[in-house]
């Protein structure tokens, strides 16, 4: 065991404790899988990241550094939270990047692109393979969750490395209310996001008088859950038993894909912004952006909550 630099980082946030926390070890060479899986359940946060040189491949396509991802259950192939906040501690621990306001993230996806949108640095979506369900394979789910099928408005299967199942449904209070039965989603072996669009009070009364009574069935939702004047326009949950997460507070995979998929699909437009963890005491803000030449950009601010050393 040696001592490693080691940094924990709120991400999503502008302000500590109201973001998804990050353990960032900065250097991780010479640790086996077992020895990162280990200390990443210790953690018990929702994702811990180790800091590596980039592969000679990545090194060739311009990496300017390699992250592993674990869960406390699981190694990620990619994931939001941690790639901006590794990024944001790579650089606190005073590195620099081969071009100025760009980073070059190797990971298990391949290379991920970061750069810097004055203070907030954004990742570039990877690229998202995208399916529709059936009702078959949707029913189990739904009925994990407590919904039903007349509140969900669209739903696709989601991977840009992950694998999400994404619902949007009809609004904010459905989505605040859920109380998903976790177990069944773990044997499902189902991660969800499930999302709404923030709307005036009479838009979510359009919908009818059944959607009405779906809503007043549901658990009274507490209004200290909610954010007054929430400038974000969309409101999302993510459901992650299968890889040992209950609920994650803020997921950028997750939001990534929504993005690319909502925006294609018309439900969301270019430019936004969602809140998450809000059920959670949390109040995780992702902005979400596409470039002319239809590249979605996933950003958020990060702040540094704990640095020092770790024995591994």
């Amino acid at each position: 065991m040696k001592s490693r630099a080691f940094q924990q980082v709120d991400v999503f946030t502008d302000t500590a404790f109201l973001g998804n926390p990050l353990a960032v070890v900065l250097d991780g060479t010479g640790l086996s899988d077992a020895q990162m899986q280990t200390f990443a359940a210790w953690t018990q946060l929702s994702e811990t990241t180790f800091v590596l040189p980039p592969t000679p491949e990545g090194a060739a396509g311009g990496a300017d550094y390699r992250v592993r991802i674990f869960t406390p259950g699981a190694e990620l192939p990619f994931a939001g939270h941690p790639t901006l906040g590794t990024a944001h501690a790579w650089l606190k621990a005073g590195n620099t990047p081969r071009q100025a306001g760009v980073l070059m993230q190797e990971c298990g996806v391949g290379l991920v692109t970061l750069k810097q949108f004055g203070e907030r640095w954004a990742f570039a979506a990877p690229p998202l393979k995208r399916s529709d369900i059936s009702a078959e394979d949707l029913g189990p789910v739904l009925a994990a969750l407590g919904l039903d099928a007349s509140e969900v408005i669209a739903a696709q299967n989601l991977n840009n490395g992950p694998h999400w199942l994404g619902l949007l449904v009809h609004d904010v209070d459905t989505v605040l209310a859920l109380e998903p039965d976790h177990a069944a989603l773990k044997k499902l072996g189902t991660k969800v996001g499930v999302a709404a669009r923030r709307q005036a009070p009479e838009a979510t009364e359009a919908h009818g008088l059944i959607r009405r009574a779906n809503r007043e069935a549901r658990a009274f939702v507490a209004p200290n859950t909610r954010i007054a004047n929430d400038p974000t326009d969309l409101e999302v949950r993510a459901f992650a038993a299968p890889v040992g997460i209950a609920e994650d507070p803020v997921t950028g995979s997750l939001n990534a894909s929504l993005a690319q998929w909502l925006m294609a699909d018309g439900h969301m437009p270019a430019n936004y912004s969602a809140r998450q963890g809000t059920i959670l005491g949390r109040a995780g803000q992702v902005f979400l952006s596409q470039d002319p030449q239809g590249q979605v950009w996933v950003g958020g601010d990060v702040v540094g909550c704990i640095q020092g050393g770790v024995s591994l």
